[in-house]
């Protein structure tokens, strides 16, 4: 199977068209009587020429996700977390700040906003990994510190890591508004220049 697979690849090369090529190019030597009897020495190394001067093989480059698709499976894992989000039992003012931040991630994977790599993986860090996380650290330590007095209390550990979480959001929100702005400024200014 291996042998039949590089013998078609190897017949579709690049070498073997170049190579059958010139030794096509051999047989209309033949034919008009150039090669004489030494006819299949002539048509075997033009050949032999032909693939040797043929460039190499080169592989087909690899497709990695556009920012679109990779936007399109940041949602569907958004969607996820919210369903996990929604049965998890938070207290009131960690409910609001979680809330905060569902509301404002939202906003951001909206079509057509968050493009730029950093950005995207910024976003990708806080819907995989650091919400879940926090929320899911929060679970368990409350949990154990019924049994713990006098340690700190775990929401205002979760409500610290939202409010970061909210802030890096947050800057992202604030390039892309600043992006906005400078865009919507040069084209005022190519606009009013077009009049003149």
């Amino acid at each position: 199977m291996a042998t039949s697979n590089r013998l078609l690849r190897y017949a579709e090369s690049r070498k073997n068209l170049t190579g059958c090529a010139a030794g096509l190019a051999g047989l209309a030597l033949t034919l008009t009587g150039a090669a004489g009897s030494l006819w299949p020495l002539v048509v075997v190394g033009l050949y032999g020429a032909g693939a040797l001067i043929a460039p190499p093989e080169r592989p087909d480059t690899p497709h990695f996700p556009s920012a679109d698709e990779q936007l399109d499976a940041l949602r569907a894992d958004f969607t996820k977390l919210r369903g996990y989000l929604s049965e998890v039992e938070l207290p009131s003012a960690t409910r609001e700040r979680l809330t905060a931040l569902d509301t404002l991630v939202e906003a951001l994977l909206e079509p057509g906003w968050v493009s730029d790599p950093e950005h995207l993986h910024v976003l990708a860090r806080a819907v995989r990994l650091d919400i879940p996380e926090a929320v899911d650290t929060f679970v368990r330590t409350r949990w154990w510190s019924r049994f713990t007095s006098g340690a700190e209390a775990p929401e205002s550990h979760l409500e610290r890591q939202l409010a970061a979480l909210h802030e890096e959001a947050t800057a992202i929100a604030t390039a892309l508004q600043e992006a906005e702005a400078i865009r919507q400024q040069i084209h005022t200014e190519y606009v009013e220049g077009r009049g003149n």
